[in-house]
């Protein structure tokens, strides 16, 4: 069965602005064995039940052949702010399953807004997504990437300093790019 859109366009935004910007020096190794999971959720019971079931394969799977997931969820969480709720209840779940220290979540949406930045920032597109996406990382993995890096510490500025020099004009069209035409955004 063919991927359905929605996940090919994320895989697509991971290869060519994640990768291809180099926003993640760690996602070029794990590429082809990431998984682009896809919720129909509606509800955030219905998104929490999808996003467990994702922490459990990820969990019974090795890290050579499942390193990392990326949870899509394109029929709901428009609103940033219902996003950052939900993002909350996962984390929750994390801390509840006594996976903190094991899984982390990284987050991306379309709207994405670093609090501290004006809202006008391009650096808000470090973190902007084709739709919202929940991104669940082995903490083991997180912690061997940065020890090999030579700076980890500066990605997050070289990457905000990357995007300032695009400019938002130029950055909201390649977003734009992988959205969905038929894509809910309810």
């Amino acid at each position: 069965m063919p991927d359905c859109p929605t996940a090919v366009a994320v895989r697509r935004w991971i290869e060519e602005i994640v990768i291809g910007e180099n926003l993640c020096p760690f996602a070029r190794p794990v590429f082809d064995r990431l998984r682009v999971a896809v919720s129909d959720a509606r509800t955030l019971d219905g998104l929490i039940g999808d996003l467990a079931a994702e922490l459990q394969r990820l969990l019974d799977s090795p890290a050579g052949v499942l390193p990392t997931t990326v949870l899509a969820v394109p029929r709901m969480l428009a609103d940033f702010e219902a996003y950052l709720d939900a993002l909350a209840v996962a984390e929750a779940v994390l801390a509840d399953a006594g996976l903190e220290g094991e899984i982390q979540i990284a987050s991306f949406h379309p709207a994405y807004r670093f609090a501290d930045a004006p809202a006008d920032d391009p650096a808000h597109f470090t973190n902007r997504s084709p739709v919202p996406l929940f991104h669940l990382i082995r903490e083991d993995d997180v912690d061997q990437a940065l020890a090999s890096h030579p700076d980890p510490d500066g990605i997050p500025q070289r990457n905000q300093a990357r995007f300032r020099a695009l400019g938002a004009d130029v950055l909201r069209r390649r977003l734009a790019a992988y959205r969905i035409a038929d894509q809910p955004t309810g």
